[in-house]
């Protein structure tokens, strides 16, 4: 039958098969092209609800807070704002510089024999001001003296003790529960003693301290003469990290004055080493415990951690792994 039909015939089916094609690729480029516009305009939307939502907005919000909070936790001001104040930095003291404390790290602990030195320096110079009221003779058992080395030294206080059978106080030498004894007997007589100012209790002056042992060691090495246009009144002493500037105590530490029984040099800055070392110890003696404590509890806590990935793998293996397959039925009317 094709043999038949005339060849203008077959021209024409031919050109209307080519217009056929061609409008179905046109109408396939216009399909994928609004396919492509309405995925860009949908992902345009949701970028758009993203950055307008209010969870984002409150999301920017506590991070920016946050920011700003850490950042005036770290450098004391708020960033890019000037600080304003009544008084100079002076006023405030000098920042002390970081020193290199052996107990600084993670894994170090105490020196144990700057311990027993700073002892010696607290017992021969301080404790005639500073009181030492949260630490017992038994405290230094095992840290820096033995047993028969503390109890000794607690003998050679007399403590006030009783009632008696008569219903008198009397007076006894020390045990190694009793706690070291204060060089006042009250508040009033010893801003007596001081010119009015009251000597601090030392047994957390390193947490009590804005820059710790830092600021302590500084403090005590850092007695000069007042500068130029910098007046003292009397009884008073310049040391620029103290606040204002002018402190009460006056210079304590000098060149060997103690004798170290370990044959140390005696210089002021090893003396306020040692001293510094032992207040640090007094207002933390669970210091070396915790670390240990802390050590242990990351090894422990790493090898539960490893157990539970292992267990994890081990029962979800079979489940993340298997391959679900599915088969229709099969239709039979067709």
């Amino acid at each position: 039958m094709l043999s038949r039909l005339p060849v203008a015939a077959l021209k024409s089916q031919s050109a209307i098969g080519a217009s056929r094609s061609a409008f179905s690729a046109l109408k396939t480029r216009a399909t994928s092209q609004v396919r492509f516009t309405s995925s860009s305009s949908a992902s345009s939307a949701k970028l758009e609800s993203l950055f307008t939502s209010r969870a984002s907005l409150i999301s920017a919000a506590l991070f920016s807070a946050g920011s700003i909070a850490w950042y005036t936790h770290l450098y004391g001001s708020l960033p890019f704002v000037g600080e304003v104040h009544a008084n100079s930095l002076a006023d405030d003291g000098l920042h002390p510089a970081a020193y290199p404390w052996s107990h600084k790290g993670l894994f170090d602990s105490f020196d144990h024999s700057s311990i027993r030195r700073g002892f010696q320096v607290y017992q021969e110079v301080c404790a005639a001001c500073h009181s030492l009221d949260r630490i017992a003779w038994r405290n230094l058992v095992g840290v820096s003296h033995t047993a028969d080395e503390a109890r000794l030294l607690a003998e050679d206080v007399e403590y006030t003790d009783g009632p008696d059978d008569k219903g008198e106080m009397f007076q006894r030498p020390g045990k190694l529960s009793d706690y070291l004894p204060s060089p006042y007997p009250n508040e009033e007589a010893a801003r007596a003693g001081n010119s009015g100012a009251l000597p601090p209790d030392l047994s957390l002056i390193i947490k009590a301290r804005h820059g710790g042992a830092d600021y302590v060691f500084s403090l005590l090495t850092g007695y000069i003469d007042p500068p130029a246009g910098v007046e003292i009144r009397e009884g008073m002493n310049y040391n620029p990290y103290f606040p204002g500037g002018a402190i009460s105590m006056a210079r304590v530490l000098w060149d060997n004055l103690v004798e170290y029984e370990d044959g140390t040099p005696a210089t002021t800055s090893q003396m306020a080493k040692d001293v510094v070392t032992f207040l640090n110890w007094a207002a933390e003696p669970e210091h070396d415990e915790r670390k240990k404590m802390g050590i242990k509890a990351v090894i422990l806590f790493s090898a539960l951690f490893a157990v539970s990935i292992g267990v994890k793998r081990f029962k979800w293996t079979v489940i993340k792994n298997r391959k679900i397959f599915y088969n229709p039925p099969k239709d039979l009317n067709h």
